[in-house]
């Protein structure tokens, strides 16, 4: 299965060999990641900052940057999600210029992950593809499901038996074969590559994941596009497979060389958690290699002992004169908390491992208070609410009388509640 187009192509990183348009991933003589590659100078015309301006609110107005067939009409309005001024945060953690992007209300299925699976779906019809799948550990599994239920595509999810029990809902909702697999993601991710070659399936991260991978530039061409055409001197990404931060960065280089933005090198910064973090690992030892670690972390989202694009993130990461972080899952909690309670963003796990990789990188005088920078938010936080179990008491239930709340008031400690005592008092 092949399609033809003269504007991308599926290329290899080290051998520089060519595959046109087809469902492969790696390159068979030097077994490296193929990418898809652009020929720049023929959307120099298209892409445009009016062009763009005047196209949809969401990424679609990217569309000739992103590898589409031709015929396909997309017309699910995945993404354009906010890029928030962190003020209150930024006061906490010692910042004056963070801003958060928030994918944690990203169409339709609450993260990131929509983005990517929209790519690699319009190109799994291409392919003449019917039953479409990926292997997950929990926010792609949603979205393949969600919107294979709209494409009309057969879907069949492999996830770790052990995932999050909101995130297998998500799934099963759409109508998708969920498959749970007694081992940890690599177990599943590998099963999955033997089963796209002996059913002829399409799986958004295995035989599909060039295209899919590309959807996550739209994250930084919004970034660019909401900060005026700028681009920020920082950004802080969580990692999972490596390939979100090198599609950021991607992203800024395009718009680099098609001049709509100022050049400006960008720097990067990687976010784990410490029960799972082989990229950040790699990134303090200095690394060109990634030791391969056994997940244990509450972060089920960044999970992936083996990360696929790890070699290259941690390259790329020390490239910019960045660095990588890991938190621990007492840390992650608070980083939740942390940025529900100063911006009213209720993430997932793994925007608290983002959130709270930011406060050290501060802390630790890695990013300077006053440059602009940017914390991705990858998913939201009803997902995983089983991080949060025992944080939060319900309180006692007051009868529904005046003199009940305001005996209630009274009761509070005015020493942790000084503003309500107050306020009861004066009545």
């Amino acid at each position: 299965m092949e399609y033809s187009c003269n504007l991308y192509e599926l290329r290899c990183g080290e051998c520089g060999k060519s595959y046109g348009n087809r469902p492969l991933s790696a390159c068979p003589d030097c077994f490296a990641p193929l990418e898809v590659q652009y020929d720049l100078e023929a959307v120099r015309g298209v892409f445009t900052r009016e062009n763009i301006a005047a196209g949809p609110a969401n990424i679609w107005r990217y569309k000739a940057l992103l590898p589409i067939p031709e015929g396909f009409a997309p017309d699910l309005p995945v993404g354009f999600t906010p890029l928030l001024r962190a003020n209150n945060l930024g006061k906490r953690i010692g910042a004056t210029n963070l801003y958060v992007k928030n994918d944690a209300v990203c169409f339709p299925t609450l993260s990131f992950k929509d983005r990517v699976v929209s790519v690699a779906l319009a190109n799994a019809r291409a392919f003449g593809f019917t039953t479409v799948g990926c292997s997950s550990t929990g926010n792609l599994a949603n979205s393949v499901a969600a919107q294979a239920a709209r494409l009309g595509l057969d879907a069949c999810i492999l996830v770790p038996a052990d995932l999050e029990a909101a995130k297998i809902l998500n799934t099963q909702v759409y109508g998708a074969r969920l498959v749970r697999i007694d081992g940890n993601y690599d177990h599943v991710n590998r099963l999955c590559t033997q089963i796209a070659d002996e059913y002829n399936w399409g799986f958004v991260n295995v035989n599909l994941r060039p295209y899919y991978a590309e959807g996550s530039k739209t994250v930084g061409y919004e970034i660019a596009e909401q900060l005026g055409w700028k681009l920020p001197d920082n950004i802080v990404c969580p990692m999972a497979g490596g390939s979100l931060i090198r599609k950021i960065r991607k992203a800024f280089k395009e718009l680099i060389a098609l001049g709509l933005v100022e050049p400006k090198e960008v720097r990067f910064f990687g976010a784990q958690a410490t029960g799972c973090s082989p990229i950040s690992h790699a990134v303090k030892q200095g690394w060109d290699y990634i030791e391969p670690q056994r997940p244990n972390t509450i972060a089920r989202s960044l999970a992936i002992g083996n990360p696929a694009d790890g070699p290259a993130a941690a390259k790329m990461i020390r490239e910019t004169g960045g660095w990588a972080e890991d938190v621990s899952d007492v840390e992650i909690v608070s980083g939740i908390q942390e940025l529900a309670e100063t911006e009213g963003i209720f993430t997932e796990t793994a925007g608290g491992v983002t959130t709270a990789v930011t406060a050290r990188l501060y802390a630790h005088g890695r990013i300077s208070l006053d440059e602009i920078t940017v914390s991705v938010i990858t998913g939201n936080g009803l997902k995983t609410t089983d991080a949060l179990e025992g944080c939060f008491e319900p309180g006692i239930a007051v009868k529904p009388k005046l003199a009940a709340f305001d005996e209630y008031l009274r009761s509070l400690d005015a020493a942790t509640e000084p503003e309500l005592a107050y306020a009861g008092e004066a009545r």
